[in-house]
């Protein structure tokens, strides 16, 4: 099989593609897979560096706050968003792929569109609870439209194109029993809750400073309680220092780490996760089936973390607590109500898992082959 996986920009676009991407290479050893992006977006960085070839687009976002740099930034946006899939058109025919798949963001527009227009299968995948813009106008164009919450659906209007399947993961989320990772990562017996928080690769220093509260305020005086908190890179020797300061780095059960590599492992030896509320993490979250803490960023395109996080928390899988919120010792009362009441706990983590019952990247796989059988069936008929 020939797959064009287009999307980028940020992780939350290209890991959902790579996992897709790998699905499909695992099942089809011989496919020819590659990806098309911006010379801009991270995907520069994690697609070669998975072993797959990166075509670049010309195309640009669009900006949201009015000022005159933004309003020639949108015009140039606009234009590009027309004429691109022109030049999309020519790369499609030099691949000849048998499908296009997109996993969002406005890289995947020019490339789908004239797929589209091609007569060849086209999918896009949505992450987020609320459709971005790129995913609401490719609507018309694309045969399927995967999507991470079956609540993304009420902001679509086709909804035969739309099949909820979660989200694509990179790794081994949900695989590993909370028993055998704990045993894997040395977790001693005596310890009745394993907490684990981060930030993003590059921290957040609002959370790194609840972290920080948590520590004190609650699991230095819990030595049944292990904690660890990823602060992030950029973070980490102002974190460090105020950790040591307080005098934190002698509890043995506490650790401040700048990157949790393992994460698949953590998570799932975690009786409860603090975290922000990306789609990614909120779907890892769900596969493990965790109860969480969420504290969205403030600072993504149309709230979308916030939205993400409400619909959990509206299921019963997670607190939900805005960054204006925290402060006032917050995070150590919810954190304290919750280890303190197992049934409470429990019943989170069912509904956590219930917004992933099934394996996102067969479903995603299988609906592909589907597609492509259809349309080959469908040209075989017209000759």
């Amino acid at each position: 099989m020939r797959v064009l996986m287009t999307g980028g920009g940020t992780g939350g676009h290209v890991n959902p593609a790579l996992a897709i991407a790998n699905t499909i290479k695992t099942n089809i050893p011989g496919s020819e897979i590659a990806f098309v992006g911006t010379e801009r977006g991270l995907e520069n960085e994690l697609v070669p560096k998975a072993g797959y070839k990166l075509y670049h687009v010309d195309v640009r976002g669009f900006r949201r706050s009015f000022s005159i740099k933004n309003l020639f930034a949108n015009i140039r946006a606009a234009y590009l968003a027309e004429v691109s899939p022109l030049k999309a058109k020519k790369l499609i025919k030099e691949f000849r792929p048998d499908v296009v798949i997109g996993t969002g963001g406005y890289a995947c527009w020019p490339v789908l569109v004239a797929a589209a227009r091609m007569k060849i299968p086209t999918a896009v995948h949505e992450s987020n609870a609320v459709p971005g813009l790129a995913v609401r106008k490719l609507e018309p164009y694309v045969d399927r439209i995967f999507t991470n919450f079956a609540v993304s659906a009420e902001s679509l209007t086709v909804k035969e194109k739309v099949m909820q399947v979660g989200c694509p993961l990179l790794g081994t989320f949900g695989t590993v029993s909370r028993e055998e990772a704990r045993k894997k990562l040395g977790i001693p017996d005596n310890c009745k809750y394993y907490i684990v928080s981060f930030g993003g690769s590059l921290g957040a220093e609002r959370m790194n400073s609840a972290a920080l509260e948590l520590m004190e305020g609650y699991v230095s005086g819990h030595p049944e309680v292990m904690y660890i908190h990823a602060c992030g890179v950029d973070n980490y020797a102002q974190t460090r220092e105020k950790f040591e300061a307080a005098g934190l780095d002698r509890y043995p059960n506490i650790s401040l780490v700048e990157y949790i590599y393992d994460m698949p492992l953590r998570m799932a030896a975690a009786d409860l996760v603090i975290s922000r509320a990306g789609a990614i993490t909120l779907s890892e979250l769900s596969r493990e089936g965790k109860a969480s803490i969420l504290i969205p960023s403030p600072n993504v395109t149309d709230n979308q973390q916030y939205k993400n996080a409400k619909v959990i928390s509206d299921g019963g899988g997670a607190v939900l607590i805005e960054e204006k919120e925290l402060g006032g010792g917050r995070i150590v009362t919810e954190t304290a109500n919750l280890l303190a009441d197992p049934d409470r706990l429990n019943q989170m983590r069912k509904n956590a898992a219930a917004f992933s019952p099934q394996d996102a990247n067969k479903l995603i796989y299988d609906e592909i082959r589907r597609l492509v059988s259809e349309y080959a069936s469908r040209k075989n008929n017209k000759e």
